[in-house]
């Protein structure tokens, strides 16, 4: 992963965590209570965005340089880790 887009993936995560901090201090603060739901929507939200970017990086990447290779084991493996994710996430 290039330079730039490593920095602009990393302020990305810190400022989930600084979203996942802040439900921490409403809770705390006894904020009212939709406002946390709402808060851990867009929390939900960012991360979506966040793993949307690393599965394209991983296609463009990963996925077509196994491709690329002709190496079916290769192919075999990245597909696996594709379904593999998936399935975790239906659970």
């Amino acid at each position: 992963m290039c330079g730039d887009r490593k920095r602009s993936r990393i302020v990305r995560l810190n400022r989930i965590a600084g979203q996942v901090q802040g439900l921490a201090r409403m809770v705390s603060e006894d904020r009212y209570c939709i406002d946390i739901p709402h808060q851990i929507q867009a929390v939900k939200a960012a991360l979506g965005r966040a793993e949307s970017e690393f599965l394209r990086d991983h296609a463009a990447r990963c996925v077509a340089d196994a491709i690329k290779s002709g190496d079916a084991s290769e192919q075999q493996q990245k597909l696996d880790e594709l379904v593999d994710l998936f399935d975790r996430a239906r659970r």
